[in-house]
């Protein structure tokens, strides 16, 4: 399996101009001048956390995922990022996984962050999504979901695992790679977005990417970003600094993160659990 790269974007938002982000995106990524395989963008990279959904929602077919196409075919890599979407009459904190032909995954939100009244201008998605990059599995999510494990846990999500006999069919319960979590995550709560972030590989046994802005939105909310990327063991491997803009591109190792899971299985002794 190669190894794979990844560029993360810490940056401010303009709040609630869908254009202006647009026109500053479009400037970073042409500073991108590595081939990279993903570009991740943070949380309503188009609007900021707002909850002006109604004003500010698009639809499937709008600028910002024309825009996002088009991008990810001019960079031939995949790019993610969430959208203020609105669709049959619902509004969605929706993540898109665009690639580079112009085809695409969707992630809606599962945990609406309800002591900013998300709850009560989204609705909650449903199902977990889990993408391949190159032979790569990759679980993205935003924000708030951080905080439920279960979630997140490095299994197959159905509502009863098939039983397994050997060690070998065990190991193939592993979901994913690598986690991604998008979000605009405020400053005051920095500690617990670091230490989840890293808790989250540990126990999951997988490369780790956060992407979060920086700078103050509309509401006078403060980000320091802390964007990083962690490997299975726990360590920070990026070196993006805590609010400072940045364009960072790191590598992820195949070899390194299979010899890790051989060399210490701890799945094999994991709780099975049902999600309802």
């Amino acid at each position: 399996m190669q190894n794979l790269t990844v560029t993360i974007i810490q940056t401010p938002l303009h709040w609630e101009s869908i254009d202006q982000n647009l026109e500053m995106f479009s400037i970073k990524l042409a500073q991108i001048t590595e081939q990279t395989n993903l570009i991740v963008l943070p949380e309503m990279f188009t609007t900021g956390f707002s909850m002006n959904s109604e004003k500010l929602a698009e639809g499937m077919e709008g600028k910002s995922m024309q825009w996002i196409a088009e991008k990810a075919k001019e960079k031939n890599c995949v790019i993610t990022g969430s959208l203020i979407i609105k669709e049959n009459g619902y509004y969605y904190n929706r993540l898109i996984w665009m690639r580079s032909d112009g085809t695409y995954e969707a992630y809606d939100k599962r945990h609406l962050f309800r002591f900013a009244n998300e709850n009560d201008h989204y609705s909650a998605g449903e199902k977990r999504l889990i993408v391949d990059l190159n032979g790569w599995k990759i679980c993205p999510l935003i924000c708030y979901d951080l905080r439920f494990p279960v979630w997140s846990r490095n299994v197959d999500l159905i509502p009863q695992l098939p039983h397994l006999k050997t060690k070998e069919e065990e190991q193939r319960r592993s979901a994913y790679d690598c986690l991604l979590y998008i979000a605009n995550w405020p400053e005051p709560r920095r500690t617990a977005w670091q230490t989840l972030l890293q808790a989250r590989a540990h126990e999951n046994q997988c490369y780790v990417i956060g992407v979060n802005r920086i700078g103050k939105d509309g509401n006078g909310i403060s980000y320091s970003g802390d964007s990083a990327v962690i490997d299975a063991k726990g360590n920070v491997i990026s070196k993006t600094k805590t609010c400072e803009e940045s364009i960072e591109t790191v590598e992820l190792n195949w070899r390194k993160l299979e010899d890790f899971r051989k060399k210490f299985p701890v799945g094999l002794d994991a709780d099975e659990f049902e999600l309802k």
